[in-house]
């Protein structure tokens, strides 16, 4: 498809995007059952997000509360519309249709919730895209089942999808099946995509328990549990397609490009390594539907036994992902060396890069990394993409006006525009874009309200307290302009 020079398709999705575990609150009404997210303390940039078995009540947890979209949804749907809005990426709770997850009957108030949810959404002529498990899945499954390691999982999962699926049938076409899968492919995964609990008290993403090495054991189980999804997920695919062909379903990566540190070959290789691994593995099973050869040297140098079933290889084929989407903030750079500096983002570790400045948070901004991703993704599968996350955490601040001035997110945002234009001229075929966050919300990595990502800023603080008064920063103008000009004013 050839893209006007520096011109986005006139169909092109604008929107934002959000998940239920940090906007949602409520997260015991209405016979809502307790989801892994709830079990998840807050955190700090310095101090690690913490799981607890039970629910300790001096701790805090962010996502009881959240920003309470549950009780705000109309409000803040109506200010995305005036935005103007043609996509809102968001995701249904599974834990609010199916308390326990392993349930034959569904809750109905749960079902009612998002009901009224896509209606309001159709109000304004905005399409919904649906992430089925964004990281929030049912604490029972996790506690009695072993999480995704059993694959009991796939059942209850097609269970859940089979429901919302027929459902939402006249209301939601587009589907995304697991967030950011491809975190399993390393241990910080293990919890939140995972759903394999670790001892009680230990850090989200186990940073206590990095200096020794998992065993063959712990990644084979982990690695189980990501063919599990990998099953689950085309599984998932060919029912939407059954249930209503009108449904496009796509997989949804955290994507990073990666750099060798140095022009030295066993650099280059490290990098070519780390993108085989992090980036390539993942799509491959969703939109080819098969392992790629390199895994099967990382398996068996590493004793990892994945349990594949016979009948896998022939699901994997029959449900290959319509479109392919993918989380973006940041690159980074692969070395051999272990004493160059490291930096850190969206779950991914790796050397610091030299010619690019990082967020406060210490996320490297790299807006030409994207333009570089989405040639590479679209040259390696030729299917559509969709850039479903996108964007700079800072601490926003109202003035004694009311006002927030947040010219810093308008800077990131546009840079990251403009790439957009240049894989669109460079003949890449995408679809959408939905920056993260619609508005503040709950940051999944720190639990904190201080990293703000949103075009709306939520009255709340890292503590919970606050009016959730809703505000327009002067990025919702700024975004406002560039969706009505459909990308030519940014």
């Amino acid at each position: 498809m050839i893209i006007p020079s520096n011109a986005f398709p006139e169909d092109f999705l604008w929107g934002g995007a959000m998940a239920a575990n940090q906007t949602e609150g409520a997260w015991d009404q209405d016979g809502k059952g307790p989801s892994i997210a709830d079990h998840i303390t807050a955190g700090t940039k310095t101090s690690p997000r913490r799981f607890t078995r039970n629910i300790r009540p001096e701790e805090y947890y962010p996502s009881h509360q959240a920003v309470d979209f549950y009780h705000h949804y109309e409000e803040d749907i109506a200010l995305f519309a005036e935005m103007g809005f043609r996509v809102l990426r968001l995701s249904i709770a599974w834990s609010r249709i199916f308390p326990r997850g392993d349930e034959d009957d569904p809750n109905e108030k749960g079902l009612d919730f998002y009901r009224r949810v896509f209606a309001e959404c159709q109000k304004y002529n905005i399409q919904p895209l649906v992430t089925l498990s964004h990281y929030e899945m049912p604490y029972v499954l996790c506690e009695q089942y072993g999480g995704w390691s059993n694959r009991k999982l796939i059942d209850f999962f097609l269970h859940y999808c089979e429901t919302v699926f027929h459902t939402y049938k006249e209301q939601v076409h587009l589907w995304l099946t697991f967030n950011e899968m491809n975190t399993l492919v390393s241990r910080f995964g293990t919890l939140l995509g995972a759903g394999i609990l670790p001892e009680d008290g230990s850090d989200l993403f186990g940073m206590s328990r990095a200096k020794a090495p998992e065993t063959p054991e712990e990644q084979s189980r982990r690695f189980t549990a990501l063919h599990h999804q990998f099953v689950a997920g085309a599984k998932a695919t060919a029912l939407a397609h059954r249930i209503n062909p009108k449904n496009r379903v796509g997989c949804m990566l955290s994507a990073a490009g990666v750099y060798p540190y140095t022009c030295s070959p066993e650099d280059v290789l490290e990098a070519q390594r780390q993108m085989n691994r992090s980036n390539w593995f993942c799509a491959d099973v969703c939109v080819k539907g098969t392992y790629p050869y390199f895994m099967e040297r990382t398996f068996r140098e590493n004793g990892i036994c994945v349990a594949i079933e016979d009948e896998d290889t022939s699901i994997l084929q029959e449900g290959k992902a319509d479109f392919l989407s993918f989380s973006y903030y940041t690159s980074r750079c692969a070395t051999v060396d272990e004493n160059v500096k490291k930096s850190a983002g969206n779950m991914m570790l790796g050397a610091s890069n030299p010619y690019l400045a990082a967020s406060e948070w210490g996320w490297t901004i790299d807006p030409k990394g994207l333009r570089y991703l989405l040639n590479e993704l679209y040259n390696r599968y030729g299917i559509p993409l969709m850039v479903v996350e996108n964007g700079l955490g800072a601490a926003d601040e109202p003035r004694e006006d009311g006002t927030i001035h947040d010219d810093y997110r308008i800077t990131y945002l546009r840079a990251h525009i403009e790439q957009m234009k240049e894989a669109l001229d460079d003949g890449v075929q995408l679809m959408g874009y939905t920056p993260w966050s619609c508005m503040d919300l709950i940051s999944a990595s720190t639990g904190e309200m201080k990293k703000r990502y949103g075009f709306i800023y939520v009255d709340r603080d890292n503590q919970g307290n606050g009016t959730l008064e809703r505000k327009r920063k002067d990025s919702f103008y700024w975004y406002q302009k560039c969706i009505a000009s459909n990308g030519r004013e940014v």
